[in-house]
């Protein structure tokens, strides 16, 4: 039985993936949920970490690129990051433990992605989120590095822009 139950969310996105819909699941967060501290690898070797983005809105995206999900939204990503960046807003992508970097790297640079990607060799970054499994999973963060808004399957982008908008007019 806890087999099964295990297997229910995976169920529902598959589910949901087949009937076409977008978001697969949304899950608001409570403004509560402080988003963990996290350092990273970027792709170009640098590393940073999460606490330096404080004072940003910022949306966490896990990815990888055997996810046709996440391909076909990257194109969004990118444009939502353009929209936004200019009044501070972040995005980060943080590619998953079983993407080889050279996969990573050179879909970046085919793409063009002009945000930081990360990458998540050991599963960590995915851990601290709360155990991120399922690709795409998007987090929004306010400034203050609180989780607003979790996203399993593709990011609504509809309902993104106004948030990213409400949370960067926060102080």
């Amino acid at each position: 039985m806890r087999f099964v139950r295990a297997l229910a969310p995976l169920a529902s996105i598959l589910l949901a993936s087949a009937a076409g819909l977008s978001a697969v699941m949304l899950a608001g967060c409570s403004r509560a949920e402080q988003a963990p501290a996290v350092s990273y690898t970027l792709l170009d070797g640098h590393r940073s970490d999460l606490a330096s983005l404080r004072g940003h809105v910022v949306l966490v995206n896990f990815w990888a690129t055997d996810c046709a999900p996440c391909v076909e939204e990257m194109p969004a990503m990118v444009d939502n990051w353009r929209r936004f960046s200019p009044q501070g807003f972040e995005t980060l992508a943080v590619s998953m433990s079983w993407d080889a970097p050279a996969l990573v790297s050179n879909f970046a640079q085919s793409r063009a992605l002009p945000f930081p990607v990360a990458i998540d060799n050991t599963g960590e970054i995915a851990r601290r989120f709360g155990g991120v499994q399922y690709t795409p999973t998007s987090l929004l963060i306010d400034k203050r590095g609180h989780i607003v808004r979790r996203w399993v399957g593709k990011t609504d982008f509809a309902e993104l822009a106004p948030l990213i908008a409400r949370l960067d007019a926060e102080t």
